[in-house]
């Protein structure tokens, strides 16, 4: 078995378009949650070709969200904050996808080490990466999919009889 990205990607995988609010984005997370069983923050957003142009991801969408304000000040004592949530949900509703999505994309192959998988999403703070090949989206690669199968993986390496000793209380 090779240790690749391959190994470990899910094939099953939602896309959004640039044109998409977030609004929409919000109703297509949350479908795909319940399509999946698992909860799902964040997507591929692809252009009519097919073609990834970008990701959406919880914070791409918290980022939406909050007041803008603190990017110049950097503090939030000032603002009166009641209703401010609902306003501003109301606002990034309306959104566009392709205004607010991450496009300095990383992606991998589906030949990519796993090792090399790990240094790329704990170097770059990603959860996901993409597995593109010629251009063409085959998957993705969620970071708590690696960690399951390192978990395995250790737990093989466990040497015989080891486990006895540790009390997981």
């Amino acid at each position: 078995m090779a240790d690749t990205a391959r190994e470990v990607m899910e094939t099953r995988f939602f896309t959004l378009t640039p044109q998409h609010t977030l609004g929409q984005a919000a109703r297509a997370l949350a479908e795909a949650s319940e399509a999946t069983g698992r909860r799902v923050f964040g997507m591929m957003v692809v252009d009519a070709q097919g073609r990834l142009v970008g990701m959406l991801s919880l914070y791409d969408i918290l980022l939406a969200i909050r007041p803008k304000h603190i990017h110049l000040w950097g503090e939030m004592q000032d603002l009166e904050l009641e209703g401010l949530l609902d306003r501003t949900c109301r606002q990034a509703a309306a959104l566009r996808v392709g205004d607010v999505m991450t496009t300095d994309l990383i992606t991998v192959d589906p030949d990519t080490h796993l090792l090399r998988v790990i240094d790329l999403m704990l170097k770059k703070h990603v959860r996901r990466l993409p597995v593109v090949e010629q251009g063409r989206i085959l998957g993705m690669v969620y970071l708590s999919r690696v960690f399951e199968y390192l978990l395995d993986r250790l737990t093989a390496a466990l040497p015989e009889g080891d486990w006895e000793d540790v009390d997981p209380a």
